[in-house]
């Protein structure tokens, strides 16, 4: 059995992750769910979350991911993301503005007119977003 595992995690637009990882750590819809070499192969749709990882050289990487999907095989992790941004790219100060502009969107007394799984969406987005950011300045 290999000690490495390649992630790759790709966008519609871009590859935000390509590398040699020791374990990946990934928000599954039935709960989070762990991968390390030689795992059996499965593939699972992703919930809203945390891409965890740790590098070839044992550092702890974070990446958030808005859904997708997750192929697991023996040697490889591919994620398919609807978005993501990694840990370290994350704007504080945007995240809190989307996170302020869904708020507003949500208390409007015209909400007849709202997609609220939209709206939801966006606010459940901005927090996850944040709470990954903040993490990065307690490190």
């Amino acid at each position: 059995m290999a000690d490495s595992i390649r992630l790759e995690i790709v966008t519609p637009e871009k590859a935000v992750v390509s590398e040699d990882v020791q374990i990946v750590m990934a928000p599954g819809i039935l709960g989070e769910f762990g991968v390390l070499p030689g795992h059996t192969p499965f593939m699972t749709t992703l919930n809203m979350g945390a891409v965890h990882y740790r590098t070839a050289d044992d550092r702890e990487r974070f990446v958030f991911v808005s859904g997708g999907f997750a192929e697991a095989l023996p040697d490889k992790v591919t994620i398919l993301a609807e978005s993501a941004e990694r840990r370290v790219d994350i704007d504080l100060e945007r995240a809190q503005s989307a996170l302020s502009r869904a708020k507003e969107r949500l208390a409007r007394e015209d909400a007849k007119d709202l997609d609220f799984e939209r709206a939801r969406a966006a606010l459940e987005r901005a927090l996850y977003r944040i709470k990954l950011a903040e993490s990065r300045r307690s490190q």
